[in-house]
């Protein structure tokens, strides 16, 4: 039988202002050790800007580009860049050229909040995604129609999107599993001593304060639920429900791990979520109450205000 030889993969990174440098080097790294370690050079990439002049990135740093969006060669997957903010210069000419591609059966992609990017160009509809934890409020507030999950990537057909920072490269390295084989992609893993290889399904950590890793299973799986249901709080007795233990024994793992009873947990991540929709959005303030699970606007200011140390509105002023 004669052997299948491999065609090699080229895949564009259109960098857009403040775009995130550590997602970005950490998804072609990944590509350029498989290459390494395969003895071949299967990926190769190219940098994009939309006018192709040099793009700062959040860091400060400028890095000059290879091509304009007028001159874009074809490429296997077409990333999107994003970080710090979904407002740049020629953003109009982006979004054209990410209709364009999907108009054409492009694969697709977004590392970090690229995926809010695809989702004005009309790129994600009926397909699963996933952005930064922190922004992913702000977009489903935008966007309810898109499931966008919480987890560290997702790639749902000719659409690749990911949270950024380390989770590109458990994108890439899914790619290169799907390419080659698990055994490279664990030897490309190995380089970056990247202990365990995040699967689609594994979750982002929720906040800064959310590392449940080594705590009880059954802990995270209630704060899992918790954090999917913000905007209809369930009940103690169905949470306790959902992991075979009663109420009391679910106060006793909230009180042991993490020293604070679950009522006073599940309201700090849902004050949370209302910060991220106060800062990511224009939505009123009283929906921002209502899709946090607060049905009384009085209520949401003075929970506010005790977690915060300002009211709603002061912090919708700081923002804006």
């Amino acid at each position: 039988m004669a052997e299948t030889i491999k065609v090699g993969r080229t895949f564009a990174f259109l960098l857009v202002d403040k775009f995130p440098m550590f997602s970005l080097a950490a998804a072609i790294d990944t590509m350029r050790t498989a290459n390494r370690m395969s003895e071949e050079t299967f990926y190769s990439w190219i940098t994009v800007s939309a006018t192709g002049a040099a793009v700062t990135a959040s860091n400060g740093l400028q890095i000059n580009v290879e091509y304009a969006l007028a001159d874009l060669p074809s490429a296997d997957i077409f990333f999107i860049c994003a970080g710090l903010t979904t407002e740049f210069e020629d953003k109009p000419k982006v979004i054209a050229t990410l209709r364009n591609l999907g108009r054409r059966g492009a694969s697709l992609g977004g590392l970090n909040i690229g995926s809010y990017i695809l989702a004005e160009a009309g790129q994600l509809e009926g397909h699963r995604c996933t952005i930064h934890w922190e922004n992913r409020a702000g977009f489903q507030e935008r966007f309810p129609q898109i499931e966008c999950t919480g987890n560290v990537f997702e790639i749902d057909r000719k659409r690749y999107t990911c949270a950024g920072g380390t989770t590109s490269i458990d994108l890439m390295l899914e790619i290169i599993k799907q390419d080659f084989s698990p055994a490279l992609a664990n030897e490309v893993a190995n380089q970056f001593h990247h202990e365990r290889i995040r699967s689609q399904t594994d979750r982002q950590r929720i906040g800064p304060e959310r590392d449940l890793t080594g705590k009880s299973e059954k802990l995270r799986k209630i704060v899992e639920i918790m954090a999917d249901n913000l905007e209809q709080p369930k009940s103690a007795v169905r949470l306790a429900k959902a992991v075979g233990l009663s109420v009391r024994q679910v106060e006793r793992l909230f009180l042991r791990h993490l020293n604070m009873t679950p009522g006073r947990y599940y309201m700090s991540l849902r004050l949370e979520r209302a910060r991220e929709l106060l800062r990511q959005t224009h939505s009123p303030i009283l929906d921002v109450a209502l899709a946090t699970g607060f049905t009384s606007h009085s209520y949401f200011a003075q929970s506010y205000r005790a977690q915060f140390g300002r009211s709603p509105s002061d912090e919708r002023r700081t923002n804006y």
